[in-house]
């Protein structure tokens, strides 16, 4: 490990002195390390070559779900002129937890609307090479195209030679979204805003964790598309969600956008293994 990552390590403002710290595995945005002293532990996130600006949003992500939600909470984060790092509680934790309470705890974390009735947040977010842009918006499809989608398009065209099928498929998406938003009330919900089963938690009392936000006050539909993607959620997930907050008709044909969002922030992020994925989601709405 670094001598940067040491001193940080060392300088921590902890109530006893480390006795001993490790690399925790999973991560792909972060390096992330469990820290003990004689009594505690916590959880410490570093980024390399980086101010303590980067982490600020996820501090005021995780403070505004937390008011609704359980999250880790945040002790300390600044940098050390080197590198960025970020201090949490370390919370001990199962595999798997109470997936019916999972859904009632993000559908109240929607329940919570901007307190300006608009799309966006104070600050923006850092996800790899994607800065997710939260300039408020009045118009959700504006919002999401605008600085959601064609920010993405830029980067797959830049890193991966974008093609005119692509192009063509990607415009035809377009309208189509538009024309799905046409009959649906997008409300500006809090959001997780990257709700995959990497970032949901449970204690050891089975009660759910959410940690790594990427929060913004957007389409609650959105979470919910995120959560499909890769699994981790279970159908008594969505029906403690629909218990709590009921979606609305029609929403399983919205989700195949913020889908594609994901797959085209992977293909961006990942490589081309994800192209396929990609051109399946565009190729439906031909």
């Amino acid at each position: 490990m670094s001598q940067s990552i040491h001193n940080i390590v060392k300088n921590l403002n902890l109530p006893e002195p480390v006795e001993k710290y490790s690399a925790v595995t999973g991560g792909d945005i972060n390096q992330a390390f469990h820290v003990y002293t004689h009594s505690y532990s916590f959880f410490l996130l570093v980024q390399q070559d980086a101010t303590r600006q980067f982490f600020s949003h996820e501090v005021a992500g995780l403070k505004a779900l937390g008011k609704f939600a359980k999250t880790p909470q945040v002790l300390d984060f600044g940098d050390n002129s080197q590198d960025a790092y970020l201090l949490l509680e370390y919370i001990d934790h199962l595999p798997h937890g109470n997936q019916y309470e999972l859904g009632q705890a993000l559908a109240k974390v929607h329940q919570s609307t901007s307190p300006n009735q608009q799309f966006g947040f104070d600050s923006n977010f850092e996800l790899g090479n994607f800065t997710g842009d939260n300039q408020w918006q009045d118009n959700w499809y504006d919002f999401f195209v605008n600085q959601r989608f064609e920010p993405l398009r830029k980067l797959i065209i830049h890193n991966h030679n974008g093609s005119v099928e692509l192009e063509h498929l990607y415009q035809n998406m377009l309208q189509q979204f538009q024309h799905d938003l046409a009959n649906h009330q997008s409300i500006p919900s809090l959001l997780h805003g990257d709700l995959w089963g990497g970032n949901i938690m449970f204690d050891l009392d089975q009660h759910p964790v959410f940690i790594d936000p990427a929060v913004y006050y957007g389409d609650r539909e959105f979470d919910i598309a995120i959560t499909q993607v890769f699994g981790g959620f279970d159908q008594n997930f969505i029906q403690g969600y629909q218990d709590t907050y009921p979606l609305d008709d029609g929403y399983q044909d919205r989700l195949v956008y913020y889908k594609l969002y994901y797959m085209m922030f992977h293909l961006s992020e990942f490589g081309s293994i994800y192209q396929p994925s990609v051109y399946r989601l565009l190729q439906q709405f031909i």
